[in-house]
């Protein structure tokens, strides 16, 4: 959504609210100058796609840490 930055103003509390949800970009004299967005969208979907994996397995958390720490130790 791309909003005025008078509008921005005027309403601020409604687009810091719908922010969360998706990104608002203002626009000064037609120009696109701002974006407003969640900080934590990243970690969200991170954690929605993540969701009952390991419920799900017969990996141990133990082996799950393994896994990564071999995976970086490969990396030096």
């Amino acid at each position: 959504m791309t909003i005025s930055a008078t509008e921005l103003k005027t309403n601020l509390s409604k687009y810091l609210t719908l922010s969360i949800k998706e990104d608002v970009y203002i626009s000064k004299n037609g120009k696109l100058v701002a974006k407003l967005s969640n900080p934590y969208e990243d970690i969200i979907a991170i954690a929605e796609s993540l969701h009952g994996i390991l419920a799900n397995s017969d990996v141990t958390l133990e082996e799950a840490r393994d896994e990564r720490v071999k995976k970086y130790e490969s990396i030096d």
